[in-house]
């Protein structure tokens, strides 16, 4: 096994709920193997690229009910195609020359069930979402 790729796979926190079985798809078998492992490592980026997001974006987010917080995160991801890109960038960075090779083979919808996880760990952590408090001169 190559360096880069044993310590890709070994930076890689343990899912304890993924479950493997024989019966499951070659994509939910990736997606349990590879992008739970990726995304899940990657959350503390996700949560910065968002709040990075909500900032560019003129921070109309913080006027938002949580409702609209929630619908504002799922369009940032499944309309904006830059921000979206950006996402996937940041996961398949993650993956060994293997892993690619597999992804490439059924990347449509791997991506969609890829984004569909962070799309899920941003709504999950959205209550780290909120207006930073400026400082003011006493």
């Amino acid at each position: 096994m190559n360096t880069r790729q044993y310590n890709l796979k070994s930076i890689r926190p343990e899912i304890l709920s993924s479950t493997i079985n024989d019966n499951m798809s070659n994509d939910e078998r990736f997606q349990n193997l590879v992008l739970r492992p990726i995304i899940k490592l990657q959350n503390d980026l996700f949560i910065e690229v968002f709040k990075n997001y909500i900032a560019k974006h003129k921070m109309v987010f913080y006027g938002y009910s949580l409702e609209k917080r929630l619908l504002y995160i799922e369009n940032a991801i499944n309309k904006d195609i830059k921000f979206r890109n950006s996402l996937k960038g940041m996961v398949i960075a993650m993956f060994t020359v293997e892993e690619y090779l597999i992804y490439i083979q059924n990347s449509s919808a791997l991506n969609k069930r890829m984004m569909q996880i962070v799309k899920e760990r941003l709504i999950s952590n959205v209550q780290l979402f909120e207006q930073p408090e400026v400082l003011k001169a006493v």
